[in-house]
């Protein structure tokens, strides 16, 4: 499956390893998203970004998700942040960079 999304990518938003790897020493995990034939490069939102999204987001849902892509972007193509279909495609996938620990609570 890779190969193919490789084909669909435009080459020049291809990142290279190593801005990746430095990525990743920043930034923890990185995730690459392709929608429409277009790519993005996002990181994991901190606590900071998903309150502030939380906030806005209570009256305006849409805004949630374009806080949380920006917030998030690393690289890729700017079309994806203006072209509503492309938003949408995203946003789609937005909540997967959420990652949450499964606690315990055990009353003692």
């Amino acid at each position: 499956m890779e190969d193919l999304e490789n084909k669909i990518v435009p080459p020049e938003k291809n990142v290279s390893q190593e801005q990746v790897e430095a990525w990743k020493k920043k930034h923890g995990d990185v995730f690459r998203v392709v929608v429409g034939g277009r790519v993005a490069y996002l990181k994991r939102p901190d606590r900071r970004t998903l309150g502030a999204a939380a906030v806005v987001g209570k009256n305006d849902p849409m805004k949630y998700n374009e806080i949380l892509l920006k917030n998030c972007w690393l690289d890729g193509d700017e079309e994806i942040k203006t072209d509503d279909s492309l938003f949408l495609g995203v946003s789609a996938k937005l909540g997967e960079l959420i990652e949450i620990e499964e606690a315990e609570l055990k009353k003692l």
